[in-house]
């Protein structure tokens, strides 16, 4: 299974929701799928499921270009929307079997896929209540079983773990990482531990247009480092402090001297070879390195960075 995405474009009126976001997934994996609120997620996620057509640009799905009217396309994703549309006067086996109907699966088929959702979502305690009887997380629940009792190939999933308590959550990452065995995966969340803990690649869009496209395991190179010096000098303050903003500009803080010791932060996007350069200038104007810590960027950091706004960042 394979997805392109190539120069999504989607305007309602005059307002752009998405603009020209390109991407490409091809093997079975979890990508999160980020940003805050009116970012274009959503817009993004249902012109990929087929319930939008874009203005311009294109999905394709296995080298088949996604319309609203490709049913066959379609029948292989998985979608759980953020509403989580549920027909609530059904009784939850009522709406699984329902579902799966309607994905064209016969009474076999349906009965077997039926047992395995019901085990892996947790519902057998709950088959026989309305839906409108159960709280939002087995509600949630219930949504996630009718987007993989099909068995797609693909699962769009807008806000899975909403609603779940802890035990709950554990429970569904579990899923998530099962199906991802064999399935691509496309995770929306505003929980970012979720993302750390369950996806091998990051997506982050900020007023519609895509502005990060990052494995995991490469985000604590992306953004901004902050590294705290402390060096102890017989030169003044005011020397030491213009000696590390000539040599590493932004400097964040400088403390108050203390026996002759001076605490510095720094905040270095480009922290390549950073150890050997601090070590090259304090010795090359005799400080002395009491400490040297650095904490790199993590995936809160590396968001807010590239989605908080201009007047924020003001502040």
């Amino acid at each position: 299974m394979s997805l392109k995405v190539n120069q999504l474009t989607k305007s309602f009126g005059p307002n752009k929701a998405v603009d020209e976001v390109s991407f490409e997934i091809e093997n079975p994996s979890v990508v999160g799928f980020l940003g805050p609120n009116g970012a274009g997620k959503t817009t993004t996620m249902r012109i990929i499921t087929g319930y939008l057509s874009p203005s311009s640009g294109t999905v394709e799905i296995d080298n088949t270009r996604m319309t609203s009217e490709n049913a066959e396309l379609r029948a292989n994703i998985g979608y759980l929307p953020e509403s989580n549309p549920l027909y609530t006067e059904l009784e939850v086996h009522e709406y699984l079997k329902f579902a799966a109907q309607l994905s064209g699966m016969n009474g076999a088929q349906a009965v077997q896929r039926l047992g395995y959702v019901v085990d892996r979502c947790g519902l057998k305690d709950v088959l026989y209540e309305p839906i409108f009887h159960l709280s939002k997380g087995f509600k949630q629940r219930v949504g996630l079983a009718q987007a993989i009792i099909h068995d797609p190939k693909m699962l769009i999933l807008d806000e899975p773990t909403s609603g779940l308590d802890p035990n709950q959550v554990v429970g569904i990452r579990s899923l998530i990482s099962e199906l991802a065995q064999e399935k691509l995966v496309v995770l929306s969340t505003h929980i970012l531990s979720e993302v750390q803990s369950l996806c091998s690649r990051v997506l982050i869009i900020n007023a519609g247009k895509l502005v990060l496209d990052a494995k995991s395991d490469d985000l604590e190179h992306t953004g901004t480092d902050n590294v705290k010096i402390v060096v102890k000098s017989a030169a003044p303050i005011e020397a030491v402090k213009e000696t590390f903003e000539s040599e590493f500009h932004p400097l964040k803080l400088i403390s108050d001297t203390e026996d002759g010791a001076f605490s510095l932060q720094l905040s270095i996007r480009d922290s390549a070879g950073l150890r050997e350069r601090i070590f090259d200038v304090c010795v090359s104007r005799g400080y002395k390195i009491l400490a040297l810590t650095k904490s790199g960027s993590d995936l809160e950091k590396v968001f807010r960075e590239l989605t908080v706004g201009s007047d924020e960042k003001g502040q």
